[in-house]
């Protein structure tokens, strides 16, 4: 474990707990790293059939620590590795969220198979207001889930997302009371594992389809978005968040 992610194993099923929420369970390079060795362990593990990933506090993740991530490469490095492992991970995943799921707090979401919301979930994915591009392969897999509109103006304009409209785009499996969220995720995790475990599997390889696809998307996306992190735009957007001010950006 790091500071800021729980690790809670019970019967075949590991659950990641980012646990940060005084910082809106904002991710830093050790948290990444932390999720990247868990879910690399759980691969391993024929007694591990399924994960689990739950926030604690009224966030589900609000995206990346932004002076943690400018700090140096480390968190880039560590944040493409956390995407890498998602992306290729090849038992079921599960996700319960409450409240704002912002940058790769929704794009981690395209990679779980059954992910259940509090009516307060909000998803939000604002790389363009940051002078930045989509990562997790988000541009490939949001048209494909919630449809080309509807992608075009949460990737576009970083329009947000409720919980309701997420449901009916097809991001979320159910929308569930906040009270019950956890025992109910935990409760789909359970059935999973009462479930043919070679039947499901290739189910689920089939139902993902040709995964060469996204991982060589996620890798023209990582190229892109460490070549934008170096542009003025990024620098005036990372500079007016900070100074709590609306960014200013020049046309040639």
């Amino acid at each position: 474990m790091s500071e800021g992610v729980i690790l809670i194993e019970g019967e075949g099923v590991v659950e990641i707990h980012i646990d940060r929420p005084e910082k809106k369970n904002a991710l830093t390079a050790a948290m990444y790293r932390t999720m990247t060795a868990a879910l690399a362990d759980a691969a391993a593990r024929p007694d591990i059939a399924v994960v689990l990933f739950a926030g604690k506090g009224d966030a589900f993740c609000a995206g990346n620590d932004l002076q943690d991530f400018l700090s140096g490469p480390a968190g880039g490095e560590a944040a493409f590795a956390f995407i890498r492992a998602i992306a290729t991970f090849e038992k079921p995943l599960v996700a319960a969220v409450q409240g704002l799921a912002v940058g790769v707090g929704t794009t981690m979401l395209f990679h779980c198979d059954l992910v259940y919301a509090t009516p307060d979930a909000r998803f939000v994915m604002p790389f363009v207001n940051l002078g930045l591009v989509p990562e997790a392969g988000s541009s490939l897999l949001a048209p494909g889930i919630l449809g080309p509109a509807k992608a075009a103006a949460m990737l576009l304009l970083g329009e947000p997302l409720d919980a309701v409209g997420a449901e009916r785009a097809g991001l979320l499996t159910g929308i569930v009371s906040a009270d019950g969220l956890l025992d109910h995720a935990r409760a789909k995790a359970a059935a999973l594992m009462t479930k043919p475990p070679a039947a499901l599997a290739e189910t689920r390889r089939l139902m993902r389809g040709d995964r060469s696809l996204i991982e060589a998307r996620i890798a023209e996306e990582a190229e892109a978005f460490m070549r934008a992190m170096q542009s003025a735009e990024a620098r005036e957007a990372f500079t007016a968040f900070f100074e709590k001010r609306p960014p200013v950006f020049r046309r040639s």
